[in-house]
C-alpha cells in the first residue's frame, strides 16, 4: 500500500511561531509589531505632516509672535496656543485615519464551496464546478448583488470593494487616499472627514491672523496696505498658501457633505451615479449623519499580533492503483519493492481493460494462502477488485497477507 502525503503548505499558516502581519499577503506596512498598520504608499504621510506642521511652525514664529506682543492682554499667547492645539488635533486625526485598520475583510484560505455545475446533465459526461461571479444576497429586506473576488477568494459583501493597492477587500470602501496612505473606508471614514475638516479650519484661522497682522502694521505704522506687506514676507506666503490649500480641502469637505447627507461613498458616486430614489443606502439626512458619526465603529476583524493558527492538515492518502488526483501531486520519490510496485498503471497490469479499476490476479496455490476473510472477497475470476462506488480517496488498507503475495508473484 502506498500512502500519499500531500505536500505542506508554505506561507500562511505554515510557520506557527510567527504572527498575522508577520504573513499578511496585503501590500500593507506594519510598525510597532503590528499595532499600526499603513498602506503600501505611507511615505506619502511624511509629506502631508510637513505640510501642516511647517506653515503652521512659521506662522507661531513671524506672526503669532509678533500679535503677542501687539496684544497686552491674554488674547496674544491664545492666538498662538489656540494653532498649536489645533494643529496636534489635526495630527491626531491624521494618525487614526492612517494607521489603523480601515475594515479590511480576512480573505479565504481555500475558495468556496462550487454551486454551479457547468456541464450538460442528461448526458455521462463529467461535470465541472464553477463558482458564480455574481451572485444575489438579502440584506435587511433589500436584495444586492455582490461579486466575487478571485484575490480574496470570497463574495464581497454590499458596498466592500477591493483595493488594488492595498490589495485587500475593504468593507464600505470609500477611496484610497494617497495623502494619508491608507483606504477610507468604514472604519476610518469618520476621521478622515473630520481630519479634512479640521484642516480645512486651520487653513481659514492662519489666513484670518495673518490679515489682522498686516492691518496691525498698516495701522502702526500708518502706510498703504501693499507698503504694509512688503513688511511681513512670511505673512504674504501664509496668505497665499492657505488660500490655495483651502480650495482643496474646503472643496473635499463640502464633497464630503454632500455624501454623507445622501449615505453614498467616493466609489459609489463615481461608479454607480444614485438618485434620490434609486439609492438603497439613503435613510435621510438625519439618520445618515447619525450612521456616520453617532453610531459605534465596528471592531476590526483582523488581530494582526495574534499568533498564525496552524491548519490541520489533511488526512494521508492510500492510493491502490495508479491514478492520482491532480490536487495531490506525483511524489518524486515513490516506494518501490526493488522489483515491482505493489500497485501499477491499469495499462502496465494483465487482464486490465481501459478504465481505472486496479486489480490483480490470484491463482489457486496462492489463494488457499490467504485468511478466510480475504477469501471472501474474491470473485470466481480470481480477481480482487475495489468496488466501483468506493470512492477514490478512501483509505483502502490491504493487509499483510496481500503485500506479501504481491511480492512473491513479482
Amino acid at each position: 500500500m502506498y500512502v500519499v502525503t500531500p505536500p505542506q503548505r508554505s506561507g500562511f499558516g505554515s510557520d506557527c511561531d510567527s504572527r498575522v502581519y508577520q504573513t499578511w499577503k496585503g501590500s500593507n506596512i506594519f510598525c510597532l509589531q503590528g499595532r499600526f498598520i499603513f498602506g503600501p504608499d505611507v511615505r506619502s504621510l511624511g509629506l502631508t505632516i510637513s505640510l501642516i506642521v511647517v506653515p503652521v511652525t512659521i506662522f507661531c514664529i513671524f506672526v503669532g509672535s509678533k500679535l503677542m506682543e501687539d496684544f497686552s492682554d491674554s488674547w496674544g499667547v491664545s492666538i498662538v496656543f489656540v494653532a498649536v492645539v489645533f494643529t496636534i488635533y489635526d495630527l491626531i486625526l491624521l494618525m487614526l485615519t492612517s494607521g489603523r485598520d480601515p475594515g479590511i475583510i480576512p480573505r479565504n484560505s481555500h475558495p468556496p464551496e462550487p454551486e454551479v455545475l457547468d456541464g450538460n446533465t442528461g448526458s455521462g459526461t463529467s461535470q465541472t464546478p464553477r463558482l458564480p461571479r455574481v451572485k444575489e444576497v438579502e440584506v435587511n429586506g433589500k436584495i444586492f448583488k455582490v461579486k466575487y473576488c478571485d484575490t480574496c477568494m470570497l463574495y464581497r459583501p454590499p458596498r466592500c470593494s477591493h483595493c488594488s493597492i492595498c490589495n485587500n477587500c475593504v468593507e464600505r470602501f470609500d477611496h484610497h487616499c494617497p495623502w494619508v496612505g491608507q483606504c477610507i473606508a468604514q472604519r476610518n471614514y469618520r476621521f478622515f472627514f473630520m481630519f479634512v475638516f479640521s484642516t480645512t479650519l486651520l487653513c481659514i484661522y492662519v489666513f484670518a491672523f495673518c490679515c489682522v497682522y498686516i492691518r496691525k502694521i498698516k495701522e502702526s505704522e500708518d502706510i498703504t496696505i501693499l507698503k504694509a506687506m512688503l513688511k511681513t514676507p512670511a505673512s504674504i506666503a501664509l496668505i497665499l498658501y492657505t488660500f490655495i490649500s483651502t480650495f482643496f480641502v474646503g472643496g473635499l469637505t463640502c464633497f464630503h457633505l454632500y455624501l454623507i447627507s445622501t449615505n453614498q461613498t467616493t466609489y459609489e458616486n463615481f461608479r454607480y451615479s444614485y438618485d434620490r430614489l434609486s439609492n438603497p443606502h439613503n435613510k435621510g439626512v438625519v439618520d445618515n449623519f447619525k450612521e456616520i458619526f453617532f453610531s459605534p465603529i465596528p471592531p476590526s476583524k483582523n488581530n494582526f499580533r495574534a499568533m498564525v493558527p496552524r491548519e490541520n492538515p489533511m488526512p494521508p492518502r492510500s492510493v491502490v492503483g495508479g491514478f492520482m488526483s491532480p490536487n495531490m501531486g506525483k511524489a518524486n520519490d515513490d516506494i518501490e519493492m526493488g522489483r515491482k510496485g505493489v500497485w501499477a498503471m491499469a495499462e502496465h497490469g494483465d487482464g486490465k481493460n481501459g478504465n481505472n479499476n486496479e486489480r490483480f490476479h490470484v491463482n489457486d496455490n496462492e489463494l488457499n494462502e490467504l485468511s478466510p476473510d480475504m477469501r471472501t472477497i474474491v470473485d470466481g475470476d480470481e480477481q480482487i477488485d475495489r468496488p466501483s462506488n468506493h470512492p477514490r480517496n478512501a483509505n483502502w488498507e490491504m493487509s499483510p497477507e496481500v503485500m506479501a503475495l504481491s511480492a512473491r508473484r513479482a
